[in-house]
């Protein structure tokens, strides 16, 4: 039996069918309606102090659950501030539902208050967006942009709803069965490829698993736990596919790329055989293209058939759910393992031999001093403490690097982080919708003193909301990534890098109503760390480090993963 009811609730009726129990948003005053009906409705609504990290807070809802996240803004600014989120969510393939409201159908294109093109403007930075023209339609288009959003390569979709469909009257049946026919997926492999790729990898004798956000999202970690034991391969997990193979486990070398270890590195560079598992062989983890893994076949597997063969040709491409596939390779490594496993078996000893000895000749290890906090120091005590348990949201910057090189990560959806876009001031408002998700989990936000300053407003949202993050300002007074290029590729020109002023962090955090503190001394972080933890709510911690400290290894752009810069350049004229 249909019931009658507005365009406002039939929206929060199809949410409540998706399963969504919260929402990030700003209302408007297009969006009047809708926030009339969420006032006495079960959907929580977090009011975040930007439509940007409105989008933010929602992909840490998603990025540390696996489930769609959900926010929602007015008509003209507030949609558009929405799209630094959409594009940022595109790039790193996180399901997200974005709800947008919009003049009345009849002021369409007349330049009303508030109005602007948001289906026009977001067509490029969702992987769906639509346009609701009839109240009729408005249930379908729902659960089509929640199944767009998160099946396939995962990605965010937008829904921009008039306001007269908002208040517009309708008799509303729930929505039974999704016809999508020009959206299929192919989810399980080619039965011979997957056969092919099991001989490959059994022939390889320089074999190196490549697994990325791509293993995240399907849920495959186990999968890939299976393949790389059963190959005793190692195996390198990208910025995006951190904890995909646990930190701790004995086969798990680093990430790779331009902050990469120098194992990860080398060994993805001399390898025979890629065997790349949902990644996208980015240009940050490849450098000079043409000088990337030059012996090696590769082995593609992602359920994005755009990808494969897009910047690396594909000796043999699975088109399919990592999950799926990974299941089915396995099943065929063990049923070839008898009459193969032994073939390769001194090269494989010495491959591994290789690889342990260039983890040990160039370790990725903190440095400390009896004088200043270095970086690395403090995302040591971090990782201390979050014993490859905690969910790390970062910024973007050499914090970010320092985190993903330094901290473990022991299980997916804990490392949340603006991979592909590299949005500052991603960290704070991620860490809110993280915290959100998982209200009993230890969530840290590392961030540098450029990203916080970019969601500092956010602070009123976690006080709010109550909600214990704990948040560590690494704080070297400059745009540390931007200065170190400026260092080593600009002849130390420091243009517009300096942050020359930093808001005292006991009386911010007082301002807002939660404690802060600013640490200068190596000898008192550990205790201010553990005093951030023990708060039972937010805590602010400003730890000043080293300001000159520099991210190695690193390969400068255009160089070959092969060519790191393993530590600071001495300068011209100065000998040993």
């Amino acid at each position: 039996m249909s019931s009658l009811m507005n365009g406002a609730r039939i929206l929060l009726d199809c949410l409540v069918q998706e399963g969504v129990e919260v929402i990030f948003g700003y209302p408007g005053g297009v969006t009047l309606p809708l926030y009339d009906a969420l006032y006495d409705h079960p959907i929580r609504h977090v009011l975040v102090r930007h439509e940007q990290n409105a989008a933010f807070a929602a992909q840490g809802f998603a990025r540390s659950t696996g489930r769609v996240g959900v926010c929602c803004a007015t008509s003209g600014p507030g949609a558009t501030n929405l799209v630094t989120g959409l594009v940022d969510a595109l790039l790193d393939s996180i399901p997200l539902v974005a709800i947008t409201g919009q003049v009345s159908n009849k002021l369409i294109g007349t330049d009303a208050f508030q109005e602007a093109d948001t289906f026009g403007i977001t067509r490029s930075c969702t992987k769906h967006n639509y346009l609701v023209k009839d109240i009729a339609e408005l249930p379908g288009i729902i659960h089509e942009a929640f199944y767009i959003a998160s099946s396939g390569r995962p990605g965010p979709v937008l829904v921009d709803i008039p306001k007269d469909i908002f208040i517009a009257q309708a008799h509303y049946q729930p929505v039974k069965s999704i016809h999508l026919p020009g959206y299929k997926l192919v989810l399980d492999g080619h039965a011979g490829q997957i056969r092919r790729a099991a001989q490959m990898m059994w022939e390889a004798e320089r074999p190196m698993v490549y697994a990325g956000g791509g293993i995240i999202h399907s849920g495959a970690h186990q999968e890939l736990r299976e393949l790389v034991e059963i190959l005793d391969a190692p195996a390198v997990n990208t910025l995006m596919g951190l904890g995909a193979l646990p930190g701790s486990h004995p086969n798990f070398i680093s990430m790779p790329g331009m902050h990469g270890s120098y194992a990860a590195n080398m060994g993805m560079y001399n390898t025979d055989l890629i065997i790349a598992l949902g990644v996208r062989f980015d240009d940050r983890v490849t450098g000079r293209l043409k000088d990337f893994a030059p012996y090696a076949k590769v082995i593609h597997v992602d359920i994005d058939p755009a990808e494969i063969g897009k910047i690396r040709a594909a000796d043999l491409p699975i088109v399919g759910d990592c999950a799926r596939v990974l299941r089915k390779v396995n099943k065929a490594l063990r049923e070839l393992e008898p009459e193969m496993a032994e073939t390769k078996s001194a090269a494989r000893i010495a491959w591994w031999k290789q690889i342990r000895e260039w983890k040990a000749e160039h370790p990725l290890e903190p440095v400390f001093s009896d004088t200043e906090i270095k970086p690395q120091h403090l995302v040591a005590e971090i990782n201390r403490l979050a014993d490859g348990k905690a969910i790390v949201c970062s910024d973007v910057g050499q914090h970010q690097m320092w985190a993903a090189q330094l901290i473990r990560y022991d299980a997916p959806r804990l490392w949340l982080n603006s991979g592909g876009l590299g949005s500052m001031g991603f960290g704070l408002p991620s860490a809110l919708g993280a915290q959100v998700a998982c209200p009993d989990k230890l969530v840290f936000a590392i961030l540098g003193d450029g990203g916080f300053q970019m969601s500092l407003p956010e602070l009123s949202t976690i006080v709010a909301e109550r909600l214990p993050v704990k948040i560590i300002v690494m704080n070297n007074g400059f745009l540390g990534m931007v200065r170190q290029w400026q260092t080593l590729f600009f002849n130390n020109r420091l243009s517009a890098t300096t942050m020359s002023s930093f808001p005292n962090a006991e009386h911010l955090g007082a301002a807002f109503g939660m404690p802060g503190r600013t640490v200068k001394s190596p000898a008192d972080l550990r205790g201010a760390l553990e005093d951030a933890v023990a708060e039972p709510g937010p805590y602010l911690l400003n730890v000043e480090v080293s300001p000159f400290e520099n991210v190695y290894p690193m390969v400068p752009a255009g160089g070959a993963i092969n060519e790191m810069v393993l530590s600071q350049p001495k300068p011209v004229g100065v000998s040993e």
